[in-house]
């Protein structure tokens, strides 16, 4: 079974890098602020309360124009920048 974690990214802002995650869903929920996740063909854009799960093996990147707080729902173990890596990897804030 794999072990479900809920992240927050208080205080996100400005633009992540494209990055895929080849082996699970991700599902963004917004606390406050606006956040916009790209898509190759296409942005979906997210306010308070909206969320979108971006499916496995899905180029996206998100970008937050002002400051924005989110919930991550993804697998323990999952790498923020999934394939790409670099300066940008961190661990989550994972909540109990």
């Amino acid at each position: 079974m794999t072990r479900l974690v809920v992240c927050r990214r208080p205080g996100l802002k400005g633009e992540f890098v494209w990055h895929t995650h080849e082996d699970t869903d991700e599902l963004f929920l917004v606390i406050s602020g606006r956040l916009t996740i790209q898509l190759r063909d296409g942005d979906v854009v997210l306010g308070p309360g909206e969320l979108f799960v971006v499916p496995r093996g899905v180029e996206h990147c998100p970008l937050a124009e002002e400051e924005t707080a989110i919930l991550l729902f993804e697998p323990a173990g999952t790498i923020n920048t999934g394939d790409v890596g670099g300066p940008m990897t961190k661990a989550a804030e994972i909540l109990g």
